[in-house]
């Protein structure tokens, strides 16, 4: 499975978006008819996770973390219960709780961005801030990328 792109949408006055279809058919495709959401660890936005890699994800943490350190049980627990099952309606709709509204700052302008096997959801407003500067995000790539022996 592989989101790609960013499209522009709407919420309606109880919190209810449409996933866009392009990102319903790969998760038809990918025989995923369960979402995860979860606000993002790091940004002000959501991230849908298609319930196998929500799985995926929580395995993989879990078998890098000690369930007998007190902390490492901590992070785990705030991770993975802090989030929202969603299934989609017959129209392909799904409701963003109030307390995920607040978190990530969303009105009713917002932003689906794929992000390869998540998707995130940006408040209009601050998807633009996520940008980096065109001269920043070629210095970054060419440092992460970048062939150091020339």
């Amino acid at each position: 499975m592989r989101f790609l792109g960013n499209i522009e949408a709407k919420t309606d006055a109880k919190g209810r978006a449409f996933l866009p279809a392009v990102f319903r058919k790969q998760l038809q495709a990918g025989g995923e008819e369960r979402l995860v959401m979860r606000k993002d660890v790091f940004q002000p936005c959501l991230v849908l996770y298609p319930e196998g890699v929500w799985n995926e994800q929580m395995d993989l943490m879990r078998s890098r973390l000690n369930r007998w350190n007190k902390q490492q049980q901590q992070v785990f627990r705030q991770f993975v219960s802090d989030v929202e099952l969603l299934v989609l309606d017959g129209n392909g709709r799904f409701l963003i709780p109030k307390r995920y509204q607040r978190m990530a700052e969303i009105d009713q302008d917002i932003k689906f961005v794929g992000m390869g096997d998540t998707i995130e959801i940006w408040s209009n407003k601050k998807s633009e801030e996520m940008q980096m500067k065109p001269e920043d995000f070629e210095a970054a790539l060419e440092q992460l990328m970048g062939d150091d022996e020339g």
